[in-house]
């Protein structure tokens, strides 16, 4: 019979085993990017999470110390959005925000031709200069934020995840070289995977540590 049964003891259980086996595998992360790495990997039991995490100097700390001051969360999807900590957010006295699903997004990109996910980045831009921004699905809402960028947008962290086969490791590659070239930290995931989930694990991670949250008993 399984033992652990609240979910607490199940996340504390799900991490001993992470931590063991990324020993094991002599992938062990950084001290200041442990936390961002395991949530990764207990949300999508993919230890590849532990290789192709891309941080800049400081990323996870800088991200923190935004989200710890108040900082807002803005996502890519709805979904995202959703799987970001309600509570941890409101200890720490921000919101998170999807532009998706906005009427404003829809007509405009239709009008211009571009997708959603653009004038979403846009429109949030705008709206919350100085929050984190999340995006787990739509490489185009990745380089829109790297064109936004460099007409001088500086967000407080970009989360850079976004999953698939089309634009994806070239949006990426591109956000790497645009946040240091702009001095904008960020969390990338190299390759093809991510996905909204690992989004939102990563805003979580980021979150838990602002709020002094990472033991699951104090959510």
């Amino acid at each position: 019979m399984e033992k652990h049964l609240l979910p607490a003891d199940i996340e504390r259980a799900s991490m001993e085993i992470i931590r063991r086996e990324l020993k094991e595998k002599g992938l062990y992360p950084a001290a200041e990017n442990e936390a961002v790495v395991l949530r990764a990997i207990h949300a999508t039991a993919d230890f590849d999470y532990a290789k192709n995490l891309f941080f800049t100097p400081g990323a996870a700390e800088k991200g923190a110390r935004a989200l710890r001051a108040g900082a807002d969360i803005v996502t890519d999807t709805n979904m995202a959005r959703a799987g970001v900590s309600r509570p941890a957010l409101a200890r720490l006295g921000g919101e998170a925000h999807c532009y998706m699903a906005d009427e404003r997004v829809a007509a405009e990109a239709k009008a211009r031709g571009v997708t959603r996910a653009v004038r979403a980045m846009r429109l949030a831009a705008e709206k919350h200069p100085g929050a984190v921004y999340a995006v787990g699905n739509a490489p185009t809402a990745l380089l829109e934020l790297c064109a936004l960028m460099r007409e001088g947008f500086r967000p407080a962290l970009v989360v850079g995840v976004p999953v698939g086969f089309v634009n994806v490791v070239e949006s990426k590659e591109q956000a790497r070289r645009v946040c240091e070239e702009c001095g904008v930290p960020a969390i990338l995931a190299m390759g093809r995977k991510g996905g909204s989930t690992v989004a939102a694990a990563i805003c979580n991670a980021l979150l838990y540590a602002a709020a002094g949250m990472l033991d699951p008993e104090k959510r």
